[in-house]
This record gives structure tokens, sequence and C-alpha cells, in this order.
């Protein structure tokens, strides 16, 4: 690839994320309401993408293994009472990330 071809894929990825971050708030400005599939859609679809995040994190896991097992568990139980205390999202992910890892290298 030449440095022009480069340069032209890069001012158009960078135009695309641009159209991409601009575009929510061109289309629902905010003098007009929201809709209400949006408005729904907003509502389920955090808990529904920490659902998936926890699927797809298990995946691998081979439940035969008595240890590896454990040690999802233990990150498991690690995920729901951070969330249960402190209600974040983003702590709960990265408490139960450290847990695994944590003991993983134990």
């Amino acid at each position: 690839m030449t440095l022009t071809q480069q340069l032209m894929l890069i001012a158009l990825i960078t135009c695309t994320t641009l159209l991409t971050r601009f575009l929510p708030f061109i289309i629902f400005r905010s003098d007009r309401p929201i809709p209400p599939m949006i408005q729904y859609f907003s509502s389920i679809l955090p808990p529904a993408l920490f659902g998936l995040l926890v699927i797809y994190a298990l995946r691998d896991i081979k439940w035969s293994s008595f240890a590896n097992s454990l040690l999802a568990i233990a990150a498991i139980i690690a995920i729901v009472l951070i969330h249960l205390w402190k209600r974040n999202m983003l702590l709960s992910i990265a408490a139960g990330t450290l847990t695994y890892m944590i003991l993983l290298r134990i």
C-alpha cells in the first residue's frame, strides 16, 4: 500500500468514526423527544450486553477441570458481590478480571 493510499485510508476511517460519534446528536436533537423505541433499547441493552460479556468470557473455561472451574466461580462471585455492593458495571468487570488473573497466577 502506497503512502497516498495509507493517508486516504486514515482520512476515511477518521471521517467514519467522527460521523458515527456525531450522528446520534444530529438525528436526536434536543428540541425533539427521544422516540420510545430508543428509550426502550437504552434500558434493555446494557444488561443484555453485560450478560453477553459474561457468556463470552466463560466460553473457553474447561469446566471439567476443577481448578479452572473454581477460578471462574470465584471470579463470578467477586463480580456479583462487587456489583451488588457498588452498582457499577465497570468496577464489577474490573474486579472480576482482577480476581481471576490474581487467582490464576497464584
